[in-house]
């Protein structure tokens, strides 16, 4: 593949090689065809007729080829079917005829003298050489500009270029207000001057008073010129002159293409009849009143307009008002909806929370001083945990810290030596927890570590609402490390060892720590030692306060 395109490349560099090399062997068979037929108008060899120039009396000759004339220019091959061997053109001078020969014979023609331009385009056309006559065309277009225009404008008398004679009127349309007193405008013919006034109607210019003064200017102008007559001749002549021109010029101009501003000031020029400055009038007043039906109707439309958008902002602001109001009374509906709702929902708890009580004093009656245990559920989740009929019917509360005070020794008096204990906390963000043993604490000042098989943890409310209820029992070989006994240091401790307890609260009976799961079962999912097992029971390791602790026993 990596040798197919080396290849490639080599073939295209190859080729754009051998591209060059013919555009150069081109250039150079070009620039050597330019020399060779220079060569032969600049040389003597195989002339076989000539060309005479400049005057009749004494012209000057210049010798030619007739195949090369008769094969560029159509003017020569119609000239030379005549059995001759010169020709007379008097009309050119020496140097206009070698440029035009030079372009005939090698197509090279110079453009350095701009002001025979016109003449080289004369040339040109009389020689049918219409590619040259393209060209010198659009040298001479691009050549025009505001210092020379008059120049050309006026060397095209003869000539007649119609795109010569629109762009030297666009400069004087365009400079008009600078050049108004330029004598060279004065110069212009009748026949310049109505062609400019028909350009000006095609482009749908407006007539200034400038140009009619102008126009004035130059009539006047010209009748000063009428020279060699006697005076009252001269001024009946000047007068039919001024009425021929006035008339020739008035016929030219549409009312609409005067300016109605300068309508005062176009009465002092004869040219315009009366008539038609009436017209002029009538059209100024025809405007101006349409202008004031125009400026009614635009303040008749602006007052419409005002007052509709008016009226929709008072209905908007209605729409916005009735809204309003109904966003009240719905909010004020759904208040009372809410607060009824509130109310039943508050009073079904009341009613639920008094049968529950009734219920839990009737059936549970060592529970209906309870702080901590109001929902007869749990009461029966710890009946089925502790499978112990015999106990639930003879137990007792022996201890609330609450009542009793937040003080390990207070609790270990009312609970040391009693068998079958069952230990509920609630912390002050109602964490509810607790511990169950079958043998129970004793009194020991040293501290010392209870074996129970049947003790375990439980949970009764957390803050996951995922969690419901539940029991742990104390792991396989933690036996030994069920509870733990310490009269003047520690209140309840189940699990535990180097310092790791499931559940400890210290001497004021608040929280050691609770690091669940070192002695007893975590839930499925959770490992000990992380914060989602030291959390899981009370909210965090060690940083939940206790609200209460009550303390049952037989």
């Amino acid at each position: 593949m990596d040798n197919d395109n080396n290849n490639n490349q080599i073939e295209n560099a190859n080729q754009n090689q051998n591209e060059n090399e013919m555009k150069n062997l081109e250039k150079k068979v070009t620039k050597n065809l330019i020399k060779n037929y220079s060569n032969l108008l600049n040389g003597n060899s195989f002339k076989d007729f000539s060309i005479f120039v400049e005057n009749k009396s004494n012209p000057f000759e210049i010798k030619v080829h007739k195949s090369i004339l008769s094969s560029r220019s159509p003017f020569f091959n119609e000239s030379l079917r005549q059995e001759s061997l010169s020709i007379s053109l008097n009309q050119f001078n020496k140097k206009e005829m070698e440029s035009i020969l030079s372009y005939i014979y090698y197509g090279n023609i110079s453009f350095e003298n701009q002001e025979n331009l016109i003449q080289l385009l004369e040339i040109s056309i009389y020689f049918k050489l219409n590619l040259l006559k393209e060209i010198i065309q659009k040298k001479i277009l691009n050549s025009i500009n505001y210092s020379n225009f008059f120049q050309f404008l006026f060397q095209n008398r003869n000539l007649n270029s119609n795109e010569i004679e629109i762009k030297c009127f666009e400069l004087i349309n365009q400079n008009f207000s600078q050049i108004q007193n330029n004598e060279n405008l004065f110069n212009l013919t009748k026949e310049e001057i109505i062609k400019f006034i028909q350009f000006k109607q095609e482009k749908k210019e407006i007539f200034q008073f400038d140009f009619f003064q102008f126009l004035n200017n130059w009539i006047e102008k010209r009748n000063e010129r009428l020279k060699g007559k006697k005076e009252k001749e001269k001024e009946k002549e000047k007068g039919i002159e001024k009425k021929r021109l006035f008339h020739s010029f008035f016929s030219l101009f549409d009312k609409d293409s005067i300016s109605k501003q300068d309508f005062d000031k176009l009465k002092q020029f004869d040219f315009f009849p009366k008539s038609f400055l009436v017209d002029i009038q009538n059209k100024v007043i025809q405007d101006n009143q349409k202008e004031i039906e125009n400026k009614e109707k635009e303040i008749e439309d602006k007052w419409k307009k005002e007052v509709e958008e008016k009226n929709k902002e008072i209905e908007k602001k209605e729409k916005e008002i009735e809204n309003k109001e109904k966003e009240i009374e719905e909010k004020w509906k759904k208040e009372v909806e809410d607060k009824n709702k509130e109310i039943e929902e508050k009073w079904k708890k009341e009613n639920q929370d008094l049968k529950a009580e009734i219920e839990l004093k009737k059936n549970f009656p060592q529970f209906s001083d309870s702080e901590i245990i109001k929902d007869i559920e749990y009461v029966k989740k710890l009946q089925e945990w502790i499978n112990d009929n015999d106990f639930f019917s003879k137990m007792k509360k022996g201890f609330s810290a609450k009542k009793d005070g937040f003080n390990c020794q207070n609790w270990h008096k009312a609970v040391d030596g009693k068998v079958k204990t069952l230990i509920i906390i609630k912390t002050k963000d109602n964490f509810i927890f607790g511990g169950f043993t079958q043998v129970g604490f004793k009194y020991s000042t040293g501290g010392e570590w209870i074996n129970d098989s049947n003790a375990f943890i439980f949970s009764l409310r957390n803050d996951k609402g995922d969690r419901i209820p539940a029991k742990f029992t104390i792991k396989q070989g933690h036996e030994g490390y069920a509870i733990h006994s310490n009269y003047n240091s520690y209140g309840p401790l189940f699990g535990g060892g180097n310092g790791y307890n499931d559940i400890w609260l210290n001497s004021n009976l608040q929280p050691g720590n609770s690091n669940f799961g070192h002695s007893y079962n975590l839930p499925n999912g959770i490992t000990w030692n992380t914060n989602e097992g030291k959390s899981y029971l009370a909210g965090s390791y060690s940083s939940w306060v206790v609200d209460e602790v009550e303390t049952y026993f037989i």
